[in-house]
């Protein structure tokens, strides 16, 4: 149950599923496979959808790199939110676009899960938010030469971790795909 009082509905957010993000990701078209099966549902059950566009020196925007992947398509009513880091509350106007629709609960699917899937989780738990990750609907690179973990293992221990969060008055948790339950 959110803390946040009078935001009883639930939105998915879409975070980052760009060409520059997910261009060498891991499971790539099952991941973004996955993601339009949940914005569908979402759609189908008018559920809010918010997709996140981050930006930086190496993705600017309106390069390609910046530009959502061609398999998911944003409706003109979806609002868009454009960050810099990896939290995609901060600095930015989600807060707001949650707040006009009255969410208190979302569902968080997209890229790259060991930066702005993490922050943006957390970002949301602390500012009273509830945050379903659906396990099979995000992704990351390999980023191991650098000491990181293989991909499989960080979404792994990103799903293993985020279903047993807990904060007061707060829910997380780790769904699939076809158990995603926005009601």
């Amino acid at each position: 149950m959110t803390i946040l009082t009078g935001r009883p509905n639930t939105a998915l957010l879409v975070i980052d599923v760009q060409n520059g993000n997910t261009a060498g990701a891991h499971n790539r078209d099952g991941v973004i496979a996955n993601i339009a099966v949940l914005v569908d549902k979402a759609r189908a059950e008018n559920v809010p959808v918010v997709w996140v566009q981050h930006s930086s020196d190496d993705m600017p925007r309106g390069s390609d790199g910046w530009r959502y992947v061609p398999e998911l398509t944003r409706e003109g009513s979806e609002p868009v939110v454009h960050k810099r880091y990896g939290d995609s509350f901060e600095d930015t106007d989600l807060e707001a676009v949650l707040a006009e629709r009255m969410v208190g609960r979302l569902i968080v699917a997209g890229a790259q899960t060991d930066e702005c899937i993490r922050s943006t989780l957390h970002g949301a738990i602390v500012r009273g938010y509830d945050a379903t990750l659906v396990g099979d609907a995000h992704t990351t690179e390999d980023l191991s030469q650098w000491g990181a973990p293989t991909p499989d293992k960080v979404i792994d221990h990103t799903n293993l971790y985020w279903q047993n969060h807990t904060a007061p008055g707060r829910h997380a948790g780790t769904v699939t795909t076809d158990s995603v339950d926005f009601g």
